[in-house]
């Protein structure tokens, strides 16, 4: 009994865990790309944009031709926000974040990397933990990391608003 108690238990935590980026939860080969995502082109409407590297490469910074140099190419503050489809962390940030970025429409871009689809992405900025959230300034100010969600869907959202207030230095 004890036996079967624990292997459930292991069980549990591995797949319920969302701590590497990389990994791919077994039984859930079926996603489709951006399935967690609205995504929206035209950011003064609010919404998101799913990067892949090529638009990443042109839209946030071209590592490629300046590794070791972080050259921020948007012209407004941005939040990049690093999920994966099956994980539940990230399933409960990314309509909050979506509802977040309509509330600054045109004031910032929201942008979506699926870490499953693009692993070169999720390596450049060494992540090992999902959701995390990448907020990028203007004015040559260098990006903040930072990962994971509040408890309540209520403290995410102001965890949201809070950071781009104080990090990205923009009201609603």
């Amino acid at each position: 009994m004890r036996k079967i108690f624990l292997a459930i238990a292991a069980f549990s935590v591995i797949f319920a865990s969302c701590e590497n980026a990389t990994g791919k939860q077994s039984g859930d080969s079926n996603s489709k790309p951006g399935s967690s995502v609205s995504v929206n082109q035209d950011s003064n409407a609010g919404g998101s944009v799913l990067l892949t590297k090529a638009v990443f490469l042109q839209k946030v910074w071209n590592y490629e031709q300046s590794p070791k140099e972080w050259k921020y190419l948007g012209d407004k503050p941005a939040i990049i926000d690093f999920y994966a489809d099956w994980c539940g962390p990230c399933r409960i940030a990314s309509p909050i974040l979506e509802e977040v970025s309509h509330e600054f429409a045109g004031k910032i871009n929201v942008y979506k990397i699926d870490t499953q689809r693009e692993q070169e992405l999720a390596q450049v900025f060494g992540i090992t933990g999902i959701p995390a959230f990448l907020y990028i300034p203007t004015g040559g100010a260098k990006p903040v990391m930072m990962s994971g969600i509040a408890r309540s869907k209520e403290e995410t959202k102001a965890m949201f608003i809070d950071n781009i207030e104080k990090i990205l230095q923009v009201k609603k």
